[in-house]
């Protein structure tokens, strides 16, 4: 089976590399990644991620590996900041916190969708103004699910993650290698 990344994610391709995995073909997909009324973080992950690998075309002897990355506060999905300042609240919310960061991800073939979802537990330290206009100023907010990016500047602002640390950074590689061996890809 060929393997088709469904993901314009430069993370998610280095993180597929980690365990051997170089696809046959990327095709990113456009959705509306838009919450419906009332749909908690888990649920929408796992829509998302779902939606994604039924928007691909794919031939007889392709699977589809797509994923969606959230970071929720509570009930509340924060997805990519729009802008600095949604990305500052953001930051502000999460800072000296707990927060759960969801990724769903979705294998699927002409006749088969499977889809999971992987939650990890991480806490920030207690940002000041300065850590929160010195992050922003840096940029890597930018296309980044709650408006950080763990694996660059904003490790120092966590202490302590509970669960699967490539989770974090976009797409769980122990699930992940499970689904692809079960999908004959690995």
């Amino acid at each position: 089976m060929k393997l088709v990344l469904g993901s314009a994610s430069l993370r998610r391709l280095e993180l597929l590399a980690r365990i051997g995995v170089i696809p046959h073909d990327v095709r990113p997909t456009d959705i509306d990644e838009t919450p419906l009324k009332g749909e908690l973080p888990r649920l929408h992950a796992r829509r998302l991620a779902a939606e994604k690998a039924s928007a691909l075309v794919l031939a007889p002897d392709e699977v589809a590996l797509t994923a969606d990355t959230i970071v929720a506060a509570g009930r509340r999905i924060m997805a990519k900041p729009a802008d600095a300042r949604e990305a500052s609240a953001f930051l502000q919310i999460l800072s000296g916190r707990r927060h759960m960061v969801i990724t769903g991800v979705a294998l699927r073939t002409q006749d088969r969708l499977t889809v999971r979802d992987v939650a990890t537990r991480v806490r920030f330290r207690r940002l000041s103004a300065e850590d929160v206009s010195a992050y922003l100023g840096s940029g890597e907010w930018q296309g980044k699910a709650g408006g950080y990016a763990i694996q660059g500047r904003a490790a120092a602002f966590i202490p302590s993650i509970n669960g699967s640390y490539s989770n974090v950074v976009g797409l769980p590689l122990a699930e992940t290698a499970g689904l692809l061996q079960s999908a004959g890809v690995l």
